[in-house]
């Protein structure tokens, strides 16, 4: 199991971007193996933390919570394009 924080972390440019994006596409398809053999709750996060479970859910997430971020101002504190991004994405797994 990759740690996606730590990994996150590392993002510097777009070799470090796609490397986040591959792990965090095997994240969500360990999810999913997991959730078929032993389903979580209906309501809450599932065995990875994964609060969405389809492309458009995650996608909309992930754009909600970029959108929220940028209106608050808390974008900027990221000069890095790719981590910005990479973050962006990653709320896709947690923000609902």
């Amino acid at each position: 199991m990759i740690d996606l924080d730590a990994l996150l972390e590392q993002v510097a440019d777009e070799k470090g971007f796609i490397a986040f994006v591959e792990a965090l596409a095997n994240d969500f398809a360990c999810e999913r193996e997991l959730e078929a053999e032993s389903p979580s709750g209906l309501y809450g996060p599932g065995q990875l933390g994964w609060e969405n479970g389809t492309v458009d859910t995650v996608l909309g997430a992930a754009a909600a919570w970029g959108r929220i971020k940028l209106l608050t101002g808390f974008s900027l504190a990221e000069d890095n394009p790719w981590k910005r991004c990479a973050h962006i994405l990653y709320a896709g797994k947690f923000y609902e």
